[in-house]
């Protein structure tokens, strides 16, 4: 363990060489999902990819790799580069790499790299991602931001996603002192 706390954390974007690790960690990312909007795995031990399948291939859609030295750590897919906002579509850190600062460096990384308005979704039954977005938020935009519920498309048996939405200038913003 000691050397992912000391680890540099280094974000890069996924190729098509990657894909294959990029979908055992979605599988990862999902089951920890599976706890807050009770999805269970298909027939074959998978659960739906076609965001895996985005983040490689739609326009506007760009697939990260976050690492600890040269260990994998978690993904990060955007979506929305080609339009107004950007969206942290996805965003998974693996459990032996979480409380230590990782995923925190990671999300500014892969957020300053592209500057403007971007929106995070959370379930607000996910006491992790309660403590973690807002203070990504904070970091980046100060005061400047704001969260709203909004419904889940297409699953109204599922309470609403909460949104925080707010303006990254840039890497020179991206160290605010707390």
């Amino acid at each position: 363990m000691t050397d992912i706390i000391t680890a540099d954390v280094t974000v890069r974007p996924a190729t098509p060489e990657d894909r294959p690790a990029v979908e055992r960690l979605w599988l990862m990312f999902h089951h920890d999902l599976s706890e807050f909007g009770g999805a269970l795995p298909a027939a074959d031990g998978t659960f739906r990819s076609e965001r895996v399948e985005s983040a490689f291939t739609r326009p506007g859609w760009a697939p990260y790799l976050l690492a600890c030295g040269e260990r994998l750590a978690g993904l990060a897919f955007v979506r929305g580069l080609d339009g107004p906002v950007r969206v942290l579509n996805s965003f998974f850190v693996v459990r032996g790499a979480r409380r230590r600062g990782i995923g925190l460096r990671a999300a500014r990384e892969v957020l300053t790299r592209h500057p403007g308005p971007w929106e995070i979704a959370f379930q607000q039954d996910n006491p992790a991602a309660v403590r973690f977005w807002p203070r990504v938020a904070e970091e980046l935009a100060g005061d400047a931001w704001t969260r709203e519920p909004r419904p889940v498309p297409d699953r109204p048996e599922l309470p609403p996603d909460v949104w925080i939405s707010f303006t990254v200038t840039g890497a020179e913003g991206a160290h605010r002192s707390r």
